[in-house]
């Protein structure tokens, strides 16, 4: 049996294991938590907001007062100076004029021309059955003279229908058609139109002269020219039906046929011409120019014939004559070809 070791064998092994230092030779990094900054600025523009309000008050209270300038609009050159156009006051105020009575000056319609002359005379009408009622109808203003800021329009007012003569009166019967004058200013540079005073009554305008000086020339019957142009009537006065008017036509040239009141029958009476090199009976050379003025007699669905008129132009093409332009009737010009020198070319284009 083996002898037992000494207690204080046990305790000397333990003694001679090596101490432990207490701190170690390289020092341990340990991370350092900082506080975090966000709670801070937002601390911070809190107090900044709630300081710099009473601030924005009181300088917004003892600021002296500015006033805003800004810049104004510029005037539209279209509407800077737009004449006025007299035509339409003058029509309404002498409609209004007729219908008026003096002795109802509270009435909508004396206001109404008050409103346009407030100075103006009424006409005054007498309190009886037998009084003529207010006039009634259309008013077209006719002619038109402008001054130096002055302007004068004659107005023509038509009745319904013409009223009974007077006892005793040489006359048939009141004229349907009365003609007025109608002075006043302004117009011009976009000023105000203001008129003058009540209408004068005055004779219907001279009738110019008709404009057909030029047609010197008849074209004879049978002819190329006036038997082209026949068969371009009937076609023109029969609607267009059948697509047969453009063969009638100078190329680029459109022309829309009256499709309201078609004729049923179309005759040319005459034709009258400004170049001699239209009466001829043969065809001239290609190119060849001449405006003429056709009389022509319709007949519509219910048995009325119409005299109508027509001016137009025509030029020599491949041996025929063919419509280069008609006035007061149409339509599109083929390109470079002149226009009419005389009256204008109206409607009907498509």
């Amino acid at each position: 049996m083996a002898p037992t070791p000494p207690p204080h064998s046990r305790r000397s092994r333990v003694a001679d294991w090596p101490l432990l230092p207490l701190r170690k030779l390289r020092p341990e990094t340990v991370p350092v938590r900082t506080a975090p900054c966000g709670p801070r600025l937002v601390r911070f523009a809190m107090w900044s907001a709630l300081g710099a309000g009473p601030l924005a008050l009181a300088a917004t209270l003892y600021a002296p007062p500015t006033a805003a300038v800004q810049a104004a609009p510029a005037p539209h050159p279209a509407e800077a100076h737009a004449p006025a156009d007299p035509r339409g006051v003058a029509e309404l105020f002498v409609d209004l004029w007729l219908r008026a009575d003096g002795s109802d000056t509270d009435g909508s319609i004396a206001s109404a021309v008050r409103a346009l002359a407030p100075e103006v005379d009424l006409p005054k009408r007498p309190r009886s059955a037998e009084a003529p009622a207010a006039a009634g109808g259309r008013v077209v203003a006719v002619r038109t003279v402008v001054g130096s800021g002055t302007w004068t329009v004659v107005v023509a007012a038509l009745r319904d229908q013409a009223g009974p003569a007077p006892a005793g009166s040489p006359h048939t019967g009141a004229p349907l058609v009365r003609y007025y004058a109608v002075s006043g200013t302004g117009g011009a540079e976009g000023t105000p139109v203001a008129i003058g005073g009540a209408p004068a009554e005055v004779a219907a305008p001279d009738a110019a002269a008709v404009p057909d000086a030029q047609f010197l020339r008849r074209v004879p019957a049978g002819g190329a020219l006036e038997t082209s142009l026949g068969e371009f009537v009937r076609a023109y006065l029969g609607g267009g039906q059948g697509g047969g008017l453009e063969r009638y036509l100078s190329p680029g040239l459109r022309v829309s046929a009256p499709k309201t009141a078609v004729y049923v029958r179309a005759e040319v009476i005459d034709v009258l011409t400004d170049a001699e090199a239209a009466t001829a009976s043969a065809v001239p050379a290609d190119g060849t120019k001449a405006r003429v003025r056709i009389r022509v007699s319709g007949e519509d669905r219910l048995g009325v014939r119409w005299p109508l008129v027509y001016r137009a132009e025509v030029t020599a093409r491949a041996g025929r004559w063919e419509v280069s332009a008609l006035e007061a009737g149409i339509a599109d010009l083929p390109a470079g070809a002149d226009s009419p020198s005389s009256a204008a070319v109206l409607g009907g284009g498509r």
